[in-house]
């Protein structure tokens, strides 16, 4: 039965999740106030910045893909799809900073990449507080769950490693739709789930993190671009479960912004490094390349 297992799980997955994967593909929403923006192509600051229009559709294809997958797995069961989305999340960060250590220990000794590689890691350790989050609450309780959400994540990290060390714009910019989706199911789950959230505790694990810890790693990765620079010191105060919730799908949000400035300015703002241009933030968009 261990050797015919991984089939079986992949043969169910087919016959259940098909139809809505294709629905999916079909039917996917743009990314929020149509942020829809190539190897990522610099112009002058009046004109759009963006990725190649075929990186932009792989990268779409492969999120529509991932998230028709586990929406279809997860319909009623909250907790153990935002763990898996949560082990999956973390990988990017953790595959950016293997490549860029190898650049510095090959001596890149550029301040950016050093810049970016604490940023990175400040977002590694956000998600991986939200995975803890997710654990606490039992959404890793199925030994199934696991093992789908570990196999894809190790599958995942290689690829994303391959992808970032040919082009950090086209592993940026998948990044930046995988944050855009978190956002929205959070944001989702709140609407559904208020009444109900409000009425739960908070998880320990929550309140250390976001009330008990030093802020140093927290404030690495908030992104001033769009706030003042005390609202950008966000210091949460949890009183329930959905409390907790509203500061995951903030930090999405934050790890989102970062993702695009990256792409669109080649920079990350903090605060303790703002940003040289301060227009909006908008989604990356795909642009034509004329050979």
């Amino acid at each position: 039965f261990d050797e015919m297992f991984p089939f079986v799980v992949v043969t169910f997955t087919a016959l259940q999740c098909g139809p809505q994967l294709m629905s999916n593909l079909v039917a996917k929403r743009l990314p929020r106030t149509e942020r829809v923006l190539s190897e990522s192509i610099r112009m002058d600051a009046d004109e759009v910045v963006g990725i190649d229009y075929r990186l932009y559709s792989i990268n779409n294809f492969i999120v529509s893909i991932a998230k028709g997958l586990i929406d279809c797995l997860y319909q009623n069961d909250d907790y153990a799809r935002f763990y898996v989305l949560e082990t999956i999340a973390r990988v990017p960060y953790f595959s950016y900073l293997s490549v860029l250590h190898l650049r510095e220990t090959l001596g890149d000794r550029n301040p950016d990449l050093t810049q970016r590689m604490r940023v990175h890691y400040a977002e590694a350790d956000n998600e991986l507080h939200h995975l803890l989050v997710m654990e606490s609450l039992g959404g890793n309780s199925s030994a199934i769950d696991r093992t789908l959400a570990r196999t894809m994540a190790f599958f995942y990290f290689w690829y994303c490693v391959v992808v970032f060390a040919v082009s950090e714009p086209a592993a940026y910019h998948l990044s930046e739709l995988i944050e855009d989706h978190a956002y929205h199911t959070y944001n989702d789950f709140l609407s559904r789930k208020e009444h109900e959230l409000k009425a739960l505790p908070v998880p320990e694990i929550a309140r250390r993190y976001y009330e008990g810890q030093n802020p140093f790693l927290f404030d690495i990765f908030t992104n001033v671009r769009e706030t003042t620079y005390e609202s950008a010191r966000r210091r949460p105060r949890l009183e329930s479960l959905y409390d907790v919730f509203l500061n995951i799908r903030n930090d999405e949000n934050e790890h989102w912004q970062t993702l695009v400035t990256l792409i669109q300015n080649g920079e990350v703002c903090n605060l303790e490094r703002p940003c040289r241009t301060m227009t909006p933030i908008e989604s990356t968009k795909p642009i034509a390349v004329h050979e």
